[in-house]
């Protein structure tokens, strides 16, 4: 395929091979760009439909859900906006079977959202076999504050990072979606200390599960905050069993939301883990975050066997650290397969946005001696759209997937979602 030379910002063309100049790129080739109707996207979900091929976004800033025709990446339509509820996160979507499920939440008062006013939550289950024409089917709500990152990759069963009635955090929450009109709850598991009138085992604190729950055969992975990544077995989805957990603070950063693990991203066939932590404060005025490979030979006995190369700015630039150029600078999502079939579903490569840090595309063919290959860190945005970053209007990527053709997705706090593919010189590494 030949990549258009033009984006489209507000329906205006943009010049690609401009802002390609105007970022710090190897690697990889800018192939689109679009802002999505003028709302930067935030999680990212694909569906393969009639020969055609959908991106569905959740937005931070903006209440409700796009849904874009990207069968020519280059040229991405945006077919759909989906309003959602005032005052309520919209941040999160997945999609699968026909089904989309939208995650909803309350807003921190830091994102925007305001205390003093009601808000939605847990998540809308939603027909979209037509993608263009989404028909709402139910609502999920457990009472609590909502939930976030969800786990539905079809199936039966979804599984939910959600805050019900009676518990602090997110837990790891079973919903029955045969029939997808009444879903019903299956199980709820968490760690002590979650519960109202629970004591936390001592060193136990950040207990929240930021999810996904990445869920492989009968084997769920939980980033669970500051609890860790813990591994339950889900042979029976009634009774969640923990087989292990594997803990990072210390000497990492543990305590609030996102922070200790925010995502697991198992790799199966080579029993091994991707495991990361999430930056939060800004200019990096906190413990260090970490992303590494965790070892699940024994699944019982969890060890870290090497660390991702941390960025570095390309020559040139006013700043030697990305600590010094303002927002947030740390490791945030990866590419998630899911066992989805528009997904690249590759074992050797991962995709992990940095914030500040662009994107960064590692070879773990050697998971003791992982290695960049590839980076995209796009241009500082020109408008705000939101409250955050706070010290610099600076890029912020936010989460990446990677479709089965090869393109890249990649979203931005403050600006729209940039279309990436790999050169020719490291398509086949590993």
């Amino acid at each position: 395929m030949t990549a258009s030379p033009a984006g489209s910002r507000g329906g205006a063309a943009i010049d690609l091979q401009a802002l390609a100049r105007r970022s710090e790129i190897g690697g990889l080739e800018l192939v689109g760009y679009t802002d999505v109707g003028d709302r930067p996207a935030f999680k990212l979900a694909l569906a393969e439909t009639g020969g055609r091929w959908y991106l569905f976004c959740g937005h931070l800033w903006h209440r409700g859900w796009s849904i874009l025709d990207v069968t020519d990446p280059s040229a991405a339509q945006v077919v759909r906006f989906l309003p959602g509820p005032e005052n309520t996160w919209t941040a999160q979507v997945n999609v699968a079977d026909g089904l989309m499920v939208t995650a909803l939440a309350r807003i921190p008062p830091q994102w925007g959202g305001d205390p003093a006013r009601p808000f939605d939550e847990t998540a809308l289950v939603w027909d979209v076999r037509e993608p263009a024409e989404p028909r709402l089917l139910s609502q999920i709500r457990l009472g609590g504050t909502g939930s976030h990152r969800n786990f539905w990759a079809g199936g039966r069963y979804v599984h939910l990072a959600a805050n019900a009635a009676g518990f602090s955090g997110y837990l790891h929450v079973v919903i029955d979606l045969a029939d997808p009109q009444r879903p019903r709850e299956v199980s709820r598991w968490w760690i002590r200390g979650q519960r109202d009138g629970e004591v936390a085992a001592s060193g136990d604190d950040g207990l929240s599960l930021h999810g996904p729950a990445y869920i492989v055969g009968d084997r769920a992975y939980l980033s669970y905050g500051g609890a860790g990544m813990v591994v339950l077995d889900m042979s029976r989805p009634d009774q969640p069993r923990q087989l292990s957990r594997f803990r990072v603070a210390p000497p990492f950063r543990g305590g609030l939301h996102g922070a200790g693990v925010h995502t697991a991203l198992p790799l199966p066939s080579r029993r091994l883990a991707v495991v990361n932590g999430e930056a939060h404060a800004e200019r990096c005025t906190e413990p260090l975050s970490f992303a590494g490979i965790v070892d699940l030979e024994i699944e019982t006995e969890p060890h870290l066997i090497s660390m991702l190369p941390w960025p570095r700015p390309s020559p040139g630039l006013p700043y030697a650290s990305y600590c010094d150029k303002g927002g947030r600078f740390g490791p945030h999502n990866t590419h998630l397969p899911q066992g989805r079939p528009e997904h690249e579903a590759r074992e050797d490569f991962v995709y992990l946005t940095w914030f500040n840090a662009g994107l960064r595309i590692y070879d773990i063919a050697d998971p003791r001696e992982p290695r960049e290959i590839a980076h995209f860190v796009p241009p500082d945005p020109e408008r705000r759209h939101g409250p955050l970053p706070a010290t610099a209007l600076v890029a912020q990527s936010e989460d990446v997937l990677v479709d089965r053709r090869g393109f890249i997705y990649v979203s931005d706090k403050n600006q729209g979602i940039f279309v990436l593919r790999r050169t020719r010189s490291v398509k086949g590494a590993g």
